[in-house]
């Protein structure tokens, strides 16, 4: 038996069961994990003739509401996916031709349609308003910043990122100082990225060509933060250039050693009156 041919046999018991009689049949026969991205995860399982067929229920948030989510229901027997269902657009997709007629149906089935709203009301909004204030997701989370460059190519400058990850709320500013003064060219920044699990991140990027004595500054202010956050860049050439450096003056260094070396050996043999002599 196919996974195509699987699921179109199982697919109103799974929409019966895992929509009509949601609450019940999300305590008795399914598991439920609360995580990131997204942040809640309910799965169950289903066999027959040695095929076995998961049904997915996935929470996303969409902004910084508890309540604004979306919720996705997927079907994937035997590894495949077949069908989803996307709360923000309110009807199905298939993904394999069994897949896409039974969504052109179900589509036309308004009561189908409305048993998505018991799932996207009660595990969705109600936990997650829970997982929300139990994470301590509503109150100011301070973003981990980090800064690091990517070496230049022949043609190209250095391109130094500072990046914060997992802050909330989403406003945020980063700034980049070069001796002090604030940047205001060769710079660009992503928009405040969505987690999905209500937290954020920011990406922005600066040009840089190593100049000795130069410093660099990122600068990141947060509402969670007493003070703005300042990492410094104050290497003069990057890991690249500091590694062909150090490599160089080892070589320099063993050379000076043998050479020295050398005339030591030689000095000794000329003291001792010990003269090489030829072979034939």
């Amino acid at each position: 038996m196919t996974p195509n041919v699987l699921f179109h046999s199982f697919d109103v018991f799974i929409i019966i069961q895992s929509l009509q009689g949601f609450a019940q049949f999300f305590v008795n026969m399914c598991s439920v994990l609360i995580k990131k991205k997204p942040f809640m995860v309910h799965s169950c399982f289903f066999s027959r003739d040695g095929h076995f067929i998961t049904i997915l229920d996935l929470c996303y948030s969409r902004g910084e509401d508890p309540h604004d989510v979306e919720y996705i229901w997927r079907a994937i027997p035997d590894l495949v996916k077949v069908m989803e269902y996307n709360s923000s657009l309110n009807r199905l997709t298939g993904y394999t031709p069994i897949g896409t007629h039974n969504a052109e149906q179900l589509n036309t089935d308004p009561v189908v349609l409305a048993s998505f709203q018991t799932p996207l009301h009660f595990f969705c909004k109600h936990y997650g308003a829970v997982a929300y204030e139990a994470g301590g997701t509503s109150k100011k989370k301070p973003p981990s910043v980090h800064l690091s460059m990517r070496p230049h190519g022949d043609r190209h400058p250095s391109m130094l990122t500072c990046s914060a990850y997992n802050f909330y709320p989403k406003q945020i500013r980063v700034t980049w100082l070069r001796n002090g003064q604030e940047v205001t060219s060769n710079m660009t920044s992503s928009e405040e990225l969505a987690n999905g699990d209500w937290h954020h991140q920011i990406h922005s990027y600066l040009e840089y060509t190593p100049t000795p004595g130069e410093k660099i500054s990122c600068i990141v202010e947060h509402t969670s933060f007493t003070e703005p956050k300042i990492l410094h860049w104050d290497m003069s050439l990057p890991e690249s250039e500091r590694s062909k450096m150090a490599i160089g003056a080892s070589g320099l260094v063993l050379g000076v050693v043998f050479a020295a070396a050398g005339l030591l050996y030689y000095n000794r043999r000329k003291t001792t009156g010990m003269e090489l002599v030829p072979t034939s």
